[in-house]
C-alpha cells in the first residue's frame, strides 16, 4: 500500500493531500530512512516516525487496513512504540527551563 494512503487510512493525516504534502516535505521516516515519495510501499512490520504538533510518534505497522474506518479500527492496525517509555520526558525547551553546560537546571 502507498504511504500517503496508509497515513490517511490510519487517521494520522486529516486528508490524503495533507499526507502527500507531509511526505513530500521529507518529514516522515520509514524504517529509519527519510521518505520523499508518496508512493513508497509499506507493509506490516515497518516502523514509521511521524512528527506531530506536540511530539514525535513512532509506530509499528501491524496490519494494512482495507479502508478508512473508525478510529478504533485504525488504531488496531498499528502499535505505538513511543508509548512504551516508563515515564514521559518533558522537553526542557518547551517548558522554558534553562539548561547549564553541565546538563542540570540552575537552582
Amino acid at each position: 500500500m502507498r504511504l500517503d494512503r496508509l497515513l490517511w487510512f490510519l487517521r494520522l493525516a486529516s486528508s490524503r493531500s495533507f499526507a502527500q504534502d507531509w511526505i513530500m516535505a521529507g518529514h516522515i521516516r520509514l524504517n529509519g530512512r527519510r521518505i520523499e515519495r508518496t508512493s513508497a510501499p509499506v507493509k506490516p512490520g515497518d516502523v514509521l516516525v511521524l512528527p506531530m504538533r506536540d511530539a514525535v510518534r513512532v509506530i509499528e505497522l501491524l496490519a494494512v487496513p482495507a479502508r478508512r474506518g473508525p478510529l478504533a479500527e485504525a488504531r488496531a492496525c498499528y502499535r505505538a512504540l513511543d508509548d512504551m517509555l516508563d515515564e514521559p520526558r518533558a522537553n526542557p525547551i518547551a517548558a522554558g527551563e534553562t539548561i547549564t553546560p553541565e546538563g542540570n537546571s540552575p537552582p
